[in-house]
C-alpha cells in the first residue's frame, strides 16, 4: 500500500513536455463544473472576462513594460483569488518576479520553441522537446512511450503520464534533482503558453492530466519524487486557474476500495480536482506512442477522457 501510495502522489505531480498538442479545432462545447476550478470548463473566454474586467485591468497595471502579458494571463490571476484582488496582485507580482529571474531562462526557451514549433502553421514538436533544458539527457528516458500531450476536441490539452515506461532511477543518475525541476517547469510554460492562446480564441482552454497506472510495480526513485515535488509547489503559484481535473486511470481493483484513504496523500490543491476511473482505450495500449502517431485511437483516447470528466 505505501508503495502505491507514493507512486500514486507522483503520479499527480508528473509534467513533462514529450509529443505533439495535437488535435486542432473544437468541435462542441462542453461544461463541467469542479469546486477546485474557478470557471466552468467549456466557458466561454469572452463572457468570463467581461465578468471580471475590472481585476484584470487593475492587474494590467502591475505588468512591466517589458514583459508580454496578455488578458488571458491576466484572467487566470483573478480566478484564482475571487473577491481579493489585493491577493490577485500579490500572486502576480511574485510569478513576474519569476519569469524575470529564476525562470527567465525556462520562459524564454518555450516562447521561442513554440514560435518556431507554429511557424508553418502545424505544430513541429521536436523544436519543442530539443528546447527544453537539459534535452540531450532527459529526452533519453522521458518520451512519447511515457508522456505525451494530446488535445480534446474541444481544445483542453490532455497531459497523459504512464509512469511504468519511465526509467526514473536512470534518468536520476545522470540529471540533477534541479535539471529535472527546471525541464517540468518548461513543459509547464508550453502548456501554459498553448492553452492561453486557444482561449483568445473564444473558449478558455484548461490542462487535463491524465495518469495511467497500468504496469506500475515499484516505488518511484526518491530524487525524481523530490524534482516532481518541486516543480508541482510552484504550478498552482506561476500558473493559476489553468489545471483541470487529474484523473488516476487503471488503479489496479485491490486499491479502488481505497480511493478514500488515498485522497488525502495528494496535495490539497489536487485533491478536490481528483478523478479516479478506468480507461479501457488507454489500458489497451502497450505504450502511449500512437496517441501520436494514429488518429484514430487519438480520437478514441480523448473522448474516452471527456466521457470521465465528473
Amino acid at each position: 500500500m505505501t508503495i502505491i501510495s507514493r507512486i500514486l502522489v507522483v503520479s499527480a505531480l508528473l509534467a513533462a513536455p514529450s509529443n505533439a498538442f495535437m488535435g486542432g479545432t473544437p468541435k462542441k462545447q462542453r461544461s463541467t463544473r469542479l469546486k477546485a476550478v474557478p470557471y466552468k470548463i467549456g466557458a466561454k473566454t469572452e463572457g468570463v472576462l467581461m465578468n471580471n474586467r475590472f481585476v484584470v485591468d487593475s492587474l494590467r497595471q502591475v505588468v512591466p513594460d517589458d514583459m508580454e502579458m496578455g488578458d488571458v494571463d491576466l484572467l487566470r490571476f483573478a480566478l484564482a483569488y475571487p473577491d481579493d484582488r489585493v491577493g490577485a496582485e500579490k500572486a502576480l507580482k511574485n510569478a513576474i518576479k519569476w519569469r524575470k529571474t529564476t525562470g527567465k531562462s525556462i520562459v524564454d526557451a518555450a516562447k521561442d520553441a513554440v514560435a518556431k514549433a507554429t511557424a508553418n502553421g502545424g505544430w513541429d514538436n521536436e523544436v519543442v522537446r530539443d528546447a527544453a533544458p537539459h534535452a540531450d539527457v532527459i529526452n533519453n528516458f522521458i518520451t512519447p512511450k511515457a508522456v505525451i500531450t494530446t488535445s480534446t476536441e474541444d481544445g483542453d490539452l490532455v497531459y497523459v503520464i504512464r509512469a511504468s515506461q519511465i526509467d526514473d532511477k536512470e534518468l536520476m543518475n545522470k540529471a540533477s534533482v534541479e535539471q529535472v525541476c527546471d525541464f517540468f517547469m518548461y513543459a509547464k510554460e508550453v502548456h501554459n503558453i498553448v492553452a492561453n492562446k486557444r482561449s483568445e480564441k473564444g473558449r478558455l482552454c484548461s490542462v487535463l492530466f491524465a495518469n495511467d497506472i497500468s504496469g506500475v510495480r515499484k516505488a518511484p526513485d526518491k530524487r525524481f519524487s523530490q524534482a516532481l515535488t518541486s516543480s508541482s509547489d510552484q504550478y498552482e503559484s506561476l500558473y493559476p486557474s489553468l489545471a483541470g481535473p487529474t484523473m488516476i486511470l487503471n488503479l489496479p481493483l485491490i486499491l479502488q476500495a481505497f480511493v478514500g484513504l488515498l485522497k488525502p496523500l495528494f496535495p490539497k490543491s489536487v485533491q478536490e480536482r481528483l478523478v479516479f476511473k478506468r480507461a479501457p482505450v488507454l489500458a489497451s495500449l502497450k505504450e502511449l506512442t500512437p496517441l501520436g502517431t494514429d488518429p484514430l485511437m487519438k480520437t478514441k483516447f480523448t473522448r474516452e477522457v471527456v466521457s470521465l470528466l465528473p
